[in-house]
């Protein structure tokens, strides 16, 4: 089989897969949770074509995603009260050109540095554009925001956006259209050019090209689709206000993409499913899912670089060349022994809760472990040693070779 014929494949694939999602998951709670999903799935791919293709780190890009969503609420209003006879449904478009103006302007000023000075400005600038968005209520609405009506404005083939199954669709297309854009730029000269200004700049410079124009160019493209999401979420929830400016947003973005994976395209997709769904189904079950979810990046930094999208990468490649069959005992050992100090992590965190709330005690696995026994800290507390015991032998087992030698506590030289 061709390669083009497997990757037609696999976006047939993935058309089907969006259709044929909320045939399985019918809930009006499921379905909001996928429209959530699909919202971030644009915004964190957005801001990997700068920090994975073009190596610049943002703590800003949360401004182009509300920029775009006001542009998008500002038109909804105006179709409603002036009767225009746009349909809804193209309102992404508006948010593309407002994200992309909003990059053309701030980029080109904040592109003319790399590395830690491009992250301080792209800072200083998200808490300028946070900050106006509270002053210049007749602009962003102040506080309470700006909200439309999605289901005013022409249908299209009597598609009507009032349905949240419909909305479903709806933000699954333009998910489609922008994931296989934004795959389809990494394979441009634009986007390789991307690749080796992250890499090694000097050499994209003595070949003739200029690397700030190259950044600049990535950053517009990039905002644009960064205010396509922030439109989305202006339909989805029908109200935009200055919070979706500041840093939180960009904050959760760069977490989405680096447990995801920065290194690979799914990266960010996986990375935004994951924690949309520990923000919306993680916080009913627990208070401190917050603590979860930096405790994961921290783990992500320490031993996974690549993300969740760079390990099964690995997997994939191990099989293509015949060696995981040598390789997947130490990564199922690794595997085991991460889960059972995590469980122990979150034993330690639950009960540590409990000592400042004094609620309930904390319940898995069928046991109530009550935060006054001291016994219940000593399990813990040993849990997690016997997990993190298991993670090192699996790490020495890759690098020694035999599961003899990993468990020796000098290694031998041969």
């Amino acid at each position: 089989m061709s390669q083009t014929l497997r990757t037609l494949l696999v976006w047939i694939a993935f058309a089907v897969f969006l259709i044929v999602l909320p045939m399985f998951f019918t809930s009006r709670t499921s379905i909001t949770v996928m429209n959530v999903m699909g919202i971030w799935v644009v915004f964190a791919l957005a801001y990997n074509m700068l920090l994975g293709q073009a190596g610049m780190l943002s703590f800003g890009h949360a401004v182009y995603f509300g920029l775009g969503g006001y542009a998008a609420i500002h038109l909804i209003v105006a179709i409603k009260a002036q009767k225009l006879g746009i349909p809804v449904f193209a309102v992404p478009i508006v948010g593309f050109m407002a994200g992309m103006v909003a990059g053309a302007v701030i980029g080109w000023f904040s592109c003319r540095r790399s590395g830690t000075p491009f992250a301080m400005i792209s800072l200083g600038v998200g808490e300028l554009v946070a900050a106006a968005g509270f002053m210049f209520v007749s602009l962003f609405g102040g506080e309470e925001g700006i909200s439309g009506d999605r289901s005013s404005g022409l249908k299209v083939f009597g598609f009507s956006l009032g349905p949240q199954i419909n909305v479903f669709y709806f933000i699954a297309f333009w998910m489609f259209i922008s994931t296989l854009a934004m795959w389809a730029f990494t394979r441009t000269p634009l986007g390789r050019l991307a690749n080796a200004v992250r890499d090694n700049p000097d050499r994209v410079a003595f070949i003739g090209y200029d690397p700030q124009r190259v950044r600049y160019l990535v950053f517009l493209i990039s905002g644009g689709f960064a205010g396509l999401a922030g439109a989305l979420s202006a339909v989805n929830f029908e109200i935009i206000n200055p919070e979706t400016l500041g840093a939180h947003g960009s904050g959760l973005v760069l977490l989405m993409t680096f447990i995801g994976g920065a290194g690979v395209f799914f990266g960010p997709i996986l990375g935004a499913a994951i924690i949309t769904f520990m923000q919306s189904m993680l916080s009913d079950y627990t208070q401190v899912w917050q603590l979860y979810l930096g405790l994961l990046f921290v783990v992500m930094v320490l031993f996974a670089p690549f993300g969740i999208g760079g390990i099964i990468a690995r997997i994939i490649h191990a099989g293509a060349k015949g060696e995981i069959g040598e390789k997947l005992p130490a990564w199922l050992l690794g595997t085991v022994g991460g889960l059972i100090a995590f469980f122990g992590a979150v034993m330690s965190i639950e009960m540590a809760y409990r000592v400042r709330e004094a609620g309930k005690p904390f319940r898995a696995l069928g046991v109530d472990f009550v935060h006054t026994n001291p016994m219940n800290w000593l399990a813990a507390f040993v849990i997690m040693a016997g997990g993190i015991a298991l993670i090192t032998i699996a790490v020495r087992w890759r690098r020694r070779g035999s599961l003899g030698a990993a468990m020796r506590l000098r290694e031998v030289t041969p």
